[in-house]
């Protein structure tokens, strides 16, 4: 497994390679984000995670996010920085980010995280002599959404969209659990392996930017249907009665 270290503090940087190297991965360091770029761009075999800060001289760790997901969407982002404001988390996983974890951290987590992110991973587009994960190949719902976990495609009514790898495990996490009332805290703990301590805003977050993509009126969600005070509903084949049981409105720590 390739790892690529997005780190402008030298010593972290080597201390950082050096401990996963022992763990028996191949590691490559950047000091900033234009060189993690090129980096990321040329890699054969391609990097199958990227440990990334965001205070980095010349482009930001945001910044250098949002271009690595225009050119790979589902490569693990692991960021790994010194801001600890909720806002700052909120807006790594706007773009693009698959979990957070703040300095100063322990190593052991922090490896822990990241031998998680690669086998979820391995789930989402697993090899060829893998076995298939729960849901695999293509599975459609309401009218016109085909999604297709094996090619990592969303059709929508006839629009190919494209969803990060976290966005494409909430959107499966949904799928295999139709009916269901599911609480942000389970979500939070089931898709992002966080503790319920952390804010539970961005599931939030998530799922509007799901119900922008597949709802036909994101205003007044068929699919996504939020459960006030708990969480939210997914619904294959929304009915009238159902869809009236929960509350479509956006939750009001979002307002």
């Amino acid at each position: 497994m390739r790892i690529l270290i997005v780190e402008d503090e030298e010593a972290l940087a080597k201390g950082l390679g050096f401990n996963f190297e022992q763990e028996g991965f191949l590691v490559e360091l950047a000091g900033d984000g234009t060189t993690a770029l090129e980096l990321f761009a040329e890699a054969e075999p391609p990097f199958d995670l990227i440990i990334l800060d965001l205070m980095l001289p010349g482009m930001s760790g945001y910044d250098v996010c949002r271009e690595i997901r225009k050119i790979d969407p589902i490569v693990s982002v692991l960021v790994l920085s010194a801001r600890t404001l909720s806002e700052d988390r909120a807006t790594a996983f706007d773009a693009g980010a698959d979990q957070y974890l703040s300095k100063p951290f322990a190593l052991p987590e922090l490896i822990s995280r990241v031998r998680n992110l690669l086998d979820r991973r391995k789930a989402m587009v697993p090899a060829t002599a893998e076995p298939k994960p729960i849901t695999s190949g293509k599975v459609s719902f309401g009218e016109g959404i085909t999604v297709d976990f094996d090619r990592f495609e969303l059709h929508v009514r006839g629009s190919l969209q494209t969803l990060t790898m976290l966005e494409m495990q909430l959107l499966r996490y949904f799928i295999e659990r139709p009916d269901r009332v599911l609480s942000r805290n389970q979500i939070m703990h089931d898709v992002w392996d966080e503790p319920s301590a952390f804010s539970t805003r961005t599931v939030d977050n998530f799922v509007m930017r799901l119900r922008k993509i597949i709802e036909t009126d994101a205003a007044n969600p068929q699919h996504f249907v939020s459960v006030r005070g708990v969480g939210y509903r997914f619904l294959a084949s929304p009915d009238e009665e159902a869809v009236a049981a929960g509350d479509s409105s956006e939750p009001e720590n979002l307002a």
